[in-house]
């Protein structure tokens, strides 16, 4: 389908990656994965056709059909959400009309005219039932009502939905379009669990090549059956889910500081011989050989830590009462549509509740009248003592002022008196220049960073958190995900990241036809408890198994395996040959380094004028300085002839 052959691509003097290769076959689901910044959505926009490589190529087939799901789509209005999505399969509704102008020339025709729109129609008819056209509808409502739509919502007018709405529209487009390569640029954002679930069961199934960037690693790991990693410039495929991906590359790291250390021991002991030898001339064909020899090796390179990642923990917040907050009959209505008509909930110190329901039911709605930042209808909301509130919405990105600084957005939210925005903002990624970067020229990733920070620019002792980590790579999400562990105040958190609610949650709050039924254990006890299956991973697994089987076949032991084996079992033999004398050059190194240092301090001690006003003092110290020259020299030769030995076995093992 789409092969990717050296690309490299640069934004000015900064090289986001070079020599990347891979292919995109039928049936592959490829992950790209890496800090935010390492270049994922470019690529996804070099694979569409939107940019172009600075170097290499990516083939296309002609007739590839590609769809692909951006972070930020248009705006659209004038029609239903319905009529919006079918629209995708624009190809589908034109054979439509045609088979509708058929029917109309057939009615009003007759004799040859008639007889060859007849023909005609009956091609088109059969093109049509092919690709799904007597289905078209209902599929696309399948596709709606899976990513949360409700049959009454379907016929409202698009151009009156929200951002995150909006973009569920973009994906059910996409969906029912049924490309055969979905580039999908964090699907999840703006999904709730149910739609997530349903996501994912839905991509498992689906017959064409998924490239996807996403940080929700229970996604990656239901999708993908490759994970290509974007870092420090390069680009490494590995087969497998995200969790399988975790292990090779620890295990790649473990072989290539082990690779590089040993090349770093054998780089030392050359040039150790070459500094030994440089300027004796029995020595200096072995010794420009070496010297030659160090200048064509190609270094092994260690990928270090380089990638930055924000530094935070919540602020000690005052401490509250045991009760944090009480809501007592509360009703809430939007208009003629009630959610909750006398709803009692308390919550107290220390709790981390993650709010779980299907979409719709009032899970935003409940954290907003618990953080006081909705009204209600009826009913009383009480806070306990010294309790403070912190909200972060989950469309704060919006509520940012596009034309400010970063550093004007934050100041306004802190005391500069108690806490300096420039040393906050240096915690999340935006040092120096950064800090006076404008909102609007933001990435989603910096404008949630920005946002958090916000957040955390007051200390609070019950957090009321929406959606908290759409736009966060996953090194950020675990810095958030630890800093809520270990916040000692009451969080209350809604989130589609699975992930996150077992990690922090030890109480989960089910919000259902205007009920809220509380379990006080983790999101396993709610799954046990409510009889819900909450990861339906091997379903998807199985629905996909006849892909996954064509794409990762177990290999079968050929010439290349054996070749490897061969080569490890040459490794270990020249391990275990070389073991001891290694272990007898390093102790005679040891004993040499400390003669030849014995030498150099009675050649100081000689060199001291004052030595030799005692003669019999003169006399050991020439004496002690023989001896040593002496042992120095037995050393050096035995080092020599062990150094040998080890490249003699090396070499012939």
């Amino acid at each position: 389908m789409l092969t990717v052959s050296c690309i490299s691509k640069s934004h000015g003097a900064r090289v986001l990656f070079a020599d990347v290769s891979f292919q995109v076959s039928p049936g592959r689901r490829l992950a790209l994965v890496g800090p935010n910044g390492a270049g994922k959505t470019t690529l996804l926009e070099m694979l569409v056709g939107d940019q172009q490589p600075d170097s290499g190529q990516i083939t296309r087939p002609r007739d590839l059909r590609i769809g692909y799901l951006r972070q930020d789509v248009a705006e659209t209005k004038g029609r239903s959400v319905l009529a919006e999505v079918m629209a995708a399969a624009g190809h589908i509704t034109a054979l439509e009309r045609r088979l509708r102008e058929l029917e109309a020339l057939i009615a009003a025709g007759s004799g040859d005219a008639q007889q060859a729109h007849l023909e005609e129609y009956g091609h088109a008819q059969e093109r049509f039932q092919l690709e799904g056209g007597y289905e078209l509808e209902s599929r696309a409502r399948r596709i709606l009502g899976g990513l949360g739509f409700s049959d009454a919502e379907v016929e409202r007018d698009v151009g009156l939905l929200s951002g995150g709405w909006m973009m569920r529209v973009a994906l059910a487009r996409l969906l029912l379009s049924a490309p055969d390569v979905l580039l999908l640029d964090e699907p999840t954002n703006h999904l709730d669990l149910d739609s997530v679930t349903w996501l994912e069961e839905f991509l498992a199934a689906y017959p064409g090549a998924i490239v996807l960037v996403s940080h929700d690693r229970d996604f990656i790991n239901a999708i993908a059956n490759h994970v290509l990693e974007l870092a420090f410039g390069s680009a490494t495929e590995y087969v497998g889910d995200y969790a399988a991906f975790v292990e090779q590359r620890a295990l790649r790291q473990e072989q290539l500081e082990a690779s590089a250390a040993n090349q770093a021991r054998k780089v030392a002991q050359t040039e150790k011989f070459i500094e030994r030898f440089r300027y004796k001339a029995s020595k200096a064909r072995q010794v420009q050989s070496r010297i030659k020899a160090l200048d064509r090796l190609e270094r092994i390179e260690v990928p270090g830590e380089r990638t930055k990642s924000i530094k935070f923990r919540f602020p000690e917040p005052p401490r509250s009462g045991r009760e944090v907050v009480r809501l007592e009959s509360i009703t809430k209505r939007y208009g003629e549509k009630t959610v909750y008509d006398g709803l009692d909930l308390v919550l107290e110190r220390g709790q981390k509740i993650a709010l779980v329901g299907p979409n719709g039911a009032g899970k935003s709605t409940l954290l907003k009248i618990l953080a006081g930042v909705l009204p209600f209808d009826a009913g009383r909301r009480e806070l306990g003592h010294n309790v403070t509130v912190s909200y972060y919405a989950q469309h704060a990105l919006d509520a940012l002022d596009p034309d400010n600084t970063v550093l004007q957005e934050l100041a306004a939210a802190v005391d500069t008196s108690k806490v300096n925005p420039r040393t906050m903002l240096g915690s999340f990624l935006f040092s120096g220049e950064a800090a006076e970067k404008r909102i609007a020229v933001l990435s989603g990733g910096e404008k949630s960073r920005l946002a958090l920070a916000k957040m955390l620019a007051n200390p609070a002792n019950l957090l009321c958190i929406d959606e908290p980590t759409n736009h966060l790579d996953i090194a950020s999400r675990d810095v958030l995900e630890d800093a809520m562990v270990e916040y000692p105040g009451t969080i209350v958190l809604i989130t589609h990241d699975r992930h996150l609610i077992r990690s922090v949650a030890d109480t989960i709050i089910e919000v259902s036809g205007g009920t809220a039924t509380t379990y006080l254990g983790d999101f396993e006890y709610y799954a046990d408890k409510a009889g819900i299956d909450v990861d339906r991973r091997g379903a998807a697994e199985a629905a996909s198994a006849p892909a996954r089987a064509v794409l990762s076949p177990v290999p079968p032991v050929d010439a290349g395996s054996k070749d490897k084996r061969l080569e490890a079992e040459r490794r270990n033999r020249r391990y275990r040959q070389t073991k001891e004398l290694r272990t007898r050059l390093a102790r005679v190194e040891k004993d040499l380094a400390e003669a030849e240092a014995e030498v150099a301090e009675l050649t100081r001690t000689l060199a001291d004028p004052g030595v030799y006003d005692d003669a019999d003092k003169v006399k050991v110290v020439v004496e002690q300085h023989g001896t040593a020259k002496d042992r120095a020299a037995v050393l050096m030769a035995e080092w020599e002839h062990l150094f040998e030995a080890v490249e003699r076995v090396e070499s012939s093992a």
